[in-house]
């Protein structure tokens, strides 16, 4: 069937026309290439000019000498999780590498400035931060100065912050996901060199949309189809999932984040086997974007922090996946389960439980994508070997 008539046949996002795309080139693969090959070899076929704009909205940049404070204000204007950062003191005719220092993300500025706190506490006081840190100061910390003086640029190389790491239109499909997956980017720019501009950005979340708006093409379904257990999924054993106690200061969620590197952590209670919900290194902002709403608590617990940000969503009729409680998959599950489930409750990660509820693992958006193709033998040459070096403490 040509991609003409089964776009007649009801496929007609800009996603799916998209898989339709790949559909055409997965029909004319050399039959002896196995599913994985002919994965690549089509993603390889399309540019990334193809993929889908993100919203004009959420393609903005914010400069080097912006304040944390106008920054986070930029981010929750824009609803984005994150943004380039341009170098103010770059020349005119910089290249690209020099023109931006990397990408500041909400949740690095928040879990920066609670760090830098904590070190100051600790240096007053010589306690742990988290018997201070009850629930005016987080209304103390976004009115001041600290937070309000200190330059984005001055967070360069911190926690959660990216190397500024572009694509161009002509670049493949093939490298934009080895980048998202393998390369743990989570986002990437796609630039136009003739106009020196920033002309789209690429999440994983945008590929996953992609992913689930391809449900019922050939080349989807031949990989969509497999159990969680076949594609080696989830990578951990139960033992190796982090997780957090009901009753522990909220902040030892996000410092556990900070150390180990990780996107989020199951909330549990009891024996902790169960999870209660989830916290992921996004909802810091919860805590600079409405920190009154914590004034009541003398220390605020990991579920203190669930049930009163799920309180303000709900009086300020916001949607959010805080909301939605714990979503949860088992192995025997297939890939296009997850994504579906990802997709539509526009979530980072779902938890893998057993048939007692007991958590067993965690799949991240990531880890999709990484399931998706493979990296040729030599396909990067040495470009990762210092052209784009990562910054100073980076952890990306």
């Amino acid at each position: 069937m040509s991609t003409m008539e089964r776009s007649d046949s009801g496929l007609s996002s800009p996603e799916a026309e998209l898989g339709l795309k790949v559909e055409d080139l997965w029909d004319v693969q050399e039959p002896q290439l196995t599913p994985s090959e002919k994965l690549n070899s089509c993603f390889e076929s399309i540019h990334v000019s193809a993929f889908p704009p993100a919203p004009s909205s959420q393609v903005i940049e914010i400069n080097s000498d912006s304040s944390l404070a106008e920054a986070v204000q930029i981010l929750s204007k824009h609803k984005i999780l994150s943004a380039p950062v341009r170098n103010v003191e770059a020349p005119e005719d910089a290249s690209w590498i020099d023109r931006y220092i990397g990408i500041v993300e909400f949740a690095g500025i928040a879990v920066w400035l609670l760090h830098q706190s904590e070190v100051a506490v600790v240096g007053q006081s010589g306690s742990e931060a988290d018997v201070s840190m009850g629930g005016s100061f987080f209304e103390v910390l976004t009115s001041s100065e600290f937070y309000k003086n200190t330059k984005v640029g001055d967070i360069s190389g911190s926690f959660r912050w990216a190397p500024f790491l572009a694509l161009q239109n002509s670049d493949t499909f093939l490298t934009m996901l080895l980048l998202l997956s393998k390369y743990r980017m989570k986002s990437l720019p796609v630039v136009d060199l003739g106009e020196v501009k920033i002309n789209n950005i690429i999440t994983q979340a945008a590929v996953v949309h992609m992913l689930a708006e391809c449900v019922g093409l050939h080349w989807f379904e031949s990989w969509g189809t497999k159990q969680l257990s076949e594609l080696g999924l989830p990578y951990m054993n139960p033992k190796q999932l982090l997780k957090v106690s009901a009753e522990e200061p909220v902040l030892q969620a996000f410092k556990l984040m900070r150390k180990k590197g990780i996107g989020g952590v199951p909330v549990v209670e009891g024996c902790g086997k169960k999870a209660i919900g989830n916290i992921s290194i996004r909802d810091v902002q919860f805590l600079l974007s409405a920190p009154e709403i914590y004034k009541d608590y003398r220390s605020i617990t990991a579920k203190d922090f669930l049930t009163t940000v799920r309180s303000y969503l709900q009086e300020h009729e916001k949607a959010s996946p805080m909301l939605l409680g714990v979503i949860t998959c088992q192995r025997h599950d297939t890939v296009k389960d997850i994504i579906l489930k990802l997709d539509s409750n526009k979530i980072q990660r779902i938890y893998v439980i057993n048939n007692e509820g007991h958590l067993e693992g965690v799949i991240t958006l990531r880890d999709i994508i990484s399931r998706l193709v493979h990296e040729p033998r030599g396909y990067f040459g040495d470009f990762f070997d210092g052209v784009v070096p990562l910054p100073q403490n980076s952890r990306v």
